[in-house]
């Protein structure tokens, strides 16, 4: 699955445009290198992503086409 629909999906992001437009700006790294909206994520994967002064970092546990709410926790850990 493509970064920015992950990041939409497991809404870590609200909007895809938006998760786009962070990675297009080099604020989202993939394992620390700094990843394009149109990357391959997988399961084990670390994804880190600054905004401003703030920096969240997670694992992709789980790769899902389509996510109720309330399942979206279940996708990443927060480290």
């Amino acid at each position: 699955m493509r970064l920015d629909k992950y990041l939409k999906v497991s809404r870590i992001i609200k909007r895809r445009s938006v998760a786009n437009e962070a990675c297009d700006a080099g604020r989202v790294t993939v394992n620390g290198k700094i990843a394009k909206a149109g990357l391959d994520v997988k399961e084990g994967d670390v994804v880190e992503i600054r905004f401003g002064d703030k920096t969240t970092k997670f694992e992709i546990l789980q790769v899902k086409e389509v996510v109720r709410k309330e399942d979206t926790n279940q996708m990443y850990k927060m480290l």
